[in-house]
This record gives structure tokens, C-alpha cells and sequence, in this order.
């Protein structure tokens, strides 16, 4: 389960980030780009407004905050309110699941990745971006978290421990792209990119699902009405 109130507390706080951070976002969204695979099903878990879902082509999303869920569904995205440890969703349901900025506000990671594993297909993947904890920027959000109306309740996590997680719930073929090179106040256009992690702030893991892991039949997708 995520720590709601603030989202329901502040949505227009929340969306007024995006716009005051427009090249941060965007260098965001370009290394989440690259991590994603060709899908048709695609479900982002702790969708927010939908501001990477939309830009990204994803149909559906997910999000415990009834006033996020609603700003997402308002941006067309087909989206009910519920939890990333226990989805309201068919076993393999989906060929893509993705969590941006999510993990550092969930109760139980494993359980959240366990749940992604159950809803994907074979060969699907999960694709988490975050902040790392070990980078200059998730070193600053640390140090500031209590005076943040959005981290204060946030669990940071290191590149290395989302991949041992990512690992532990069944995950392989792990890969890692990274951005945000500079501090947030001197970035002054768009960041491209590059693979691997231990340089850049925000990190995009890309996870897949074993091929062989067929034990339930892949189930039509119905998404529940807000």
C-alpha cells in the first residue's frame, strides 16, 4: 500500500512539479522510453495524473489515490484506485507493468513485485524507475524528505537493492538505464541517457518474466469501472 494523503491532500502541488521541471521530466521520460518494450497490454502501477502513461502510449493504470485516479481517467487513461501489493487483475493480464517513482512509497516491495510477476505474461516485463539512494539527488531528497510534502513517508532505495528484490520475486534479464546527470537546479535541457547505473539519479530497471512460467492460463483483461 502507498502513503495516499498527500496525493489526495495536494494533486494540484503534484501536477505543478511537472510543469516547473519540464526538462527533468522530460529527461525522465526519455530513459523510461528506452527501457520499454513493445507491448499491448501495458499497466502502470502508481499511475499519479497519468503524465508518463499517457506520453507513453499506456492504456491502463492503477493508483491508491481515488483523486489521482480520477486526474488520470479525466487524461484518458483507464484506471482504478487499488494497491501494487495485492492488484485488482487477472494472472497474466499484462505484458507490461510500470512503476515510476512508486518503490519508495510502497509497504512491501516484494510483495508489489510478486503481484507484478502474477499479472504479467510470459516474457513480459516489469519496468521500475526511481530515484537511487546512493546518487547526489536521492542524497539531497534524504536530507530533505521531512520537509517534503510527498517523501516525508518515502523509503529510498539503492540500484543494487531494487535488483536483488527484482531478482528474489523471480525476475532475470535485468538491465538499467540512467539520467539526470546534474543536480535539479543546473540542468538546463533534456539528458540523454545511457546504460548502467552509478551516475546518473534516477535509474529505469527493466525486468523480465521466464518464458516458461505457464501455469495459468492468460486471462482477457477487464478493467472495473471508477
Amino acid at each position: 500500500m502507498m502513503k495516499i494523503e498527500p496525493f489526495e491532500t495536494h494533486a494540484p502541488r503534484y501536477n505543478d512539479w511537472f510543469e516547473r521541471n519540464e526538462l527533468v521530466y522530460g529527461s525522465e521520460l526519455w530513459a523510461v522510453r528506452e527501457q520499454l518494450p513493445d507491448s499491448s497490454d501495458a499497466l502502470e502501477v502508481g499511475v499519479g495524473s497519468g503524465r508518463f502513461a499517457t506520453s507513453l502510449g499506456i492504456r491502463y493504470g492503477l493508483d491508491p489515490s481515488a483523486t489521482m485516479a480520477r486526474l488520470a481517467t479525466e487524461n484518458g487513461v483507464k484506471t482504478v484506485c487499488g494497491v501494487a501489493e495485492m492488484l485488482p487483475f487477472a494472472d497474466q493480464c499484462f505484458d507490461l507493468v510500470l512503476m515510476v517513482t512508486t518503490v519508495c512509497f510502497l509497504d512491501d516491495v516484494d510483495a508489489a513485485f510478486r503481484e507484478a510477476y502474477r499479472v504479467l505474461r510470459p516474457e513480459g516485463h516489469l519496468v521500475v524507475a526511481f530515484v537511487d539512494k546512493d546518487s547526489p539527488i536521492g542524497r539531497v531528497y534524504q536530507q530533505k524528505k521531512d520537509q517534503s510534502v510527498f517523501y516525508r513517508e518515502a523509503i529510498f532505495y539503492s540500484t543494487g537493492t531494487i535488483i536483488h528484490h527484482l531478482r528474489k520475486c523471480g525476475f532475470f534479464d535485468i538491465s538499467c538505464m540512467q539520467t539526470l546527470f546534474d543536480n535539479l537546479s543546473d540542468i538546463t535541457r533534456i539528458e540523454s541517457p545511457c546504460h548502467g547505473y552509478g551516475r546518473g539519479s534516477f535509474v529505469v530497471v527493466r525486468a523480465s518474466k521466464c518464458e516458461d512460467d505457464r501455469s495459468q492460463k492468460p486471462a482477457h483483461c477487464i478493467i472495473p469501472c471508477l
